[in-house]
């Protein structure tokens, strides 16, 4: 969030919107086809048929294959062996890192190309859980949008494929790292399995990365790359531990939504004017898990009884993930967690002890569930992608006090398909989730009927066929 422009807007031809005719945002699960006809803003709530298809190409077969894969290489710490002789003998993380670029090469082959596998090569300095320089390779694969202009947003999901037990530096020993992170590696190689079968107007990445049980050095090193090239990451999805561990008490009907309220690169001065707003809840992060919660019921009919659950916090308590990197570059990041984790399976060395279990092993994974977290992932990216870019230099008229609500933003200026149209969301200050909307056609200014000072207002962007932008809360302008 940026500080307000000392500039003034004339808002005598603003159309006005009363709050008695407002409608409910929130999607309902048999909407309706012959008034989404009738109103195109109401296709915004049907499932796209293309996507709703992709979804059912999901494999829990190929999520267990994957997984039990990546198991198979014994000890996928990122100090573990990556000689040719290791991965060779399909052992390490070298040998892991080796057969997911191999993976994503053989999706690419069966789409005709459409994948560019790429790996981002470094070398990890020493610190406290890296004792010698160490080479670090994020694996990916880009599937580049088909629009010049769009394909310049782009949309990452990632899990990390390197694992550990109980000893950092232990790498013999197995750590087979099922759910801790093969589940959320199988995430976002199945979304390039699925999705790369598929064209969307913009850009998708799909990410594996080593490093993150010593730091999070490999998506560290991939945010910084991108933030150093330029690249526009609109959203980013991060899958780790996702495996819906089997246990009496696990909830296998969502998975949990990690988001970031105040940002982490916000500055002084930018804190201080959302913490004035109140605008603690409207960080991008925070508009990324909303999209996700909405994606979710939009396409429950593809999901059956499951779904996000949003967390307003950046992480669990004592942990991290890769998301949190993004962050810190100034993405727009969430993290994808089951929603009851087993400790003794995490970073344990595999053994018994008085009675009890100790190992992340891959019968204790839901392959079922980890295809339904695939799922969300994928209908999310594929709705971002096919969206229109979201409005731009989004702006609240606070000059002046007065009970209605003027509303004004930008049009980008190449890459808006035609049909594009807007909708202003509004919710309770107190609600987690937009509540209403209101279609406003192709105007780029609006006065709401409304108090700005009960209410928190978003602009976005939805074409004609209902694909909708991410919502963008407004800066106040004087």
């Amino acid at each position: 969030m940026s500080a307000a422009v000392a500039s003034l807007l004339i808002f005598a031809a603003l159309p006005a919107v009363s709050q008695s005719t407002r409608r409910e945002s929130r999607p309902s699960r048999e909407p309706n086809a012959a008034a989404a006809k009738a109103d195109p803003m109401q296709a915004r709530n049907l499932p796209d048929a293309a996507i709703a298809a992709a979804l059912k190409d999901v494999s829990a077969a190929q999520i267990q294959a994957t997984i039990e894969k990546l198991v198979s290489f014994g000890n996928r710490s990122t100090l573990s062996a990556a000689d040719a002789e290791a991965v060779a003998a399909g052992k390490g993380v070298g040998a892991a890192r080796e057969w997911i670029k191999a993976e994503f090469e053989r999706y690419s082959n069966a789409c005709g190309g459409c994948l560019d596998v790429r790996v981002d090569d470094f070398i990890e300095q020493p610190n406290r859980r890296i004792a010698k320089p160490t080479q670090l390779i994020n694996v990916y694969a880009v599937l580049k949008g088909t629009d010049p202009e769009s394909a310049k947003r782009i949309y990452v999901v990632s899990g990390h494929y390197d694992s550990r037990n109980s000893d950092n530096f232990n790498v013999t020993d197995p750590a087979p790292g099922a759910n801790d992170d093969g589940s959320g590696t199988a995430v976002s190689l199945e979304c390039a399995r699925v999705l790369s079968k598929h064209k969307f107007p913009a850009t998708i990445i799909f990410l594996t990365v080593p490093g993150e049980e010593q730091g999070l050095n490999g998506s560290k090193h991939f945010a910084q790359m991108a933030k150093t090239q330029g690249w526009n990451i609109n959203a980013m999805l991060n899958n780790d531990i996702v495996g819906g561990n089997k246990s009496p008490e696990q909830d296998t009907s969502v998975v949990r939504v990690f988001s970031e309220g105040i940002p982490v690169t916000a500055t002084e001065a930018e804190i201080k004017l959302i913490r004035s707003i109140g605008a603690e809840n409207d960080s991008t992060s925070r508009q990324v898990a909303r999209y996700v919660n909405e994606v979710g019921k939009k396409y429950a009919g593809n999901l059956g009884n499951f779904g996000p659950m949003m967390i307003f916090r950046p992480d669990r308590y004592l942990r991290g993930g890769d998301h949190s990197s993004f962050n810190e570059a100034g993405y727009a990041a969430v993290r994808f967690s089951e929603f009851r984790e087993d400790y003794n399976r995490q970073h344990q060395t595999p053994r018994t002890e008085n009675g009890v279990e100790f190992g992340d092993f891959a019968k204790f994974v839901d392959f079922d569930y980890v295809a339904n977290v695939a799922r969300l992932n994928a209908a999310t990216l594929a709705s971002l992608a096919s969206a229109p870019a979201p409005p731009a230099n989004v702006k609240l008229l606070t000059k002046q006090l007065e009970n209605n609500s003027q509303l004004t933003w930008d049009a980008p200026v190449a890459g808006t398909p035609s049909g594009t149209s807007y909708e202003v969301l509004w919710r309770a200050t107190t609600a987690p989730d937009w509540e209403h909307s209101r279609a406003v056609g192709n105007a780029t200014r609006v006065t709401m009927e409304m108090s700005k000072d009960n209410v928190i207002f978003a602009v976005r962007a939805v074409d004609d066929k209902g694909h909708a932008s991410l919502a963008v809360t407004p800066s106040p302008e004087r």
